[in-house]
């Protein structure tokens, strides 16, 4: 069931988002060449503990980390290790904070030091995917409005979109209605309505959108081994527009 949040309520959810947000700025001071997704683990959950949130995922249907680390051809729900992260390497880290009831959810992708062209290339593509999605989605457009042109720029640099993992509403569960992924064709699908959370998470994949899951249920891979990227906000849907809850600037 679609659970519109009212203004009050998207205010009340903008502390949880503020959390991530912060996360994200702080792994971005500490990524670099022989730091472990292990180090980025612990550094998520001492900011969250801290902030007297908590972290979502630690115990959702069997997961047991604060953070997922998706490294090279990981797509998503990587578990964090104590490996330590190599120069050339990317990584996508998803948090998702509970603060007060309310969820914030963001993943973002991190540079290892210096990379290959070809890997800057797909993290800046993504990102703009992220950024084209999250402006047409307002008021009276339909999902396929925000999804088509995202999916369009992805293709035309040479680049699939991850099909089999969905972007979804967020509010007081981590998973709410409505539930989409980003491929879709324009004035198709449900309408943007006032009120709504949700993520705007485009996975974005050098080869096939094709994917794997590994034999631990849920590391998810590119099925060709190649590189995959994505960058995720949560945002609320206002009359006035997209808001981004979890902005790290």
């Amino acid at each position: 069931m679609l659970t519109l949040k009212s203004p009050s309520e998207i205010e009340q959810m903008k502390p949880a988002g503020a959390i991530v947000a912060a996360c994200h700025r702080e792994i971005a001071k500490m990524i670099r060449p022989g730091v472990s997704t292990w180090d980025i683990e612990e550094l998520v959950d001492d900011i969250l503990h801290q902030a007297g949130a908590r972290a979502y995922t630690k115990g959702y249907k069997g997961f047991k980390y604060a953070t997922c680390a998706s490294v090279n051809e990981v797509i998503a729900h990587g578990f964090p290790n104590k490996n330590p992260l190599k120069e050339g390497d990317i990584v996508t880290i998803d948090i998702v904070s509970q603060l007060d009831g309310w969820i914030g959810d963001s993943a973002w992708t991190y540079a290892v030091g210096q990379v290959s062209e070809e890997a800057e290339k797909l993290m800046r593509v993504t990102k703009e995917c992220l950024y084209i999605g999250i402006e047409k989605a307002v008021v009276g457009n339909r999902i396929g409005d925000a999804m088509h042109p995202l999916q369009k720029h992805a293709e035309a640099n040479g680049y699939s979109m991850v099909r089999d993992l969905a972007a979804h509403g967020v509010g007081r569960e981590l998973h709410e209605e409505p539930s989409f992924i980003h491929v879709g064709n324009p004035g198709k699908g449900f309408r943007f309505q006032e009120g709504m959370v949700l993520t705007i998470e485009p996975m974005v994949n050098a080869g096939t959108w094709r994917m794997k899951i590994d034999a631990d249920g849920w590391t998810c891979r590119t099925a060709d081994g190649k590189l995959s990227a994505q960058y995720e906000h949560t945002i609320a849907i206002t009359k006035d527009g997209p808001v981004i809850l979890t902005a790290q600037d």
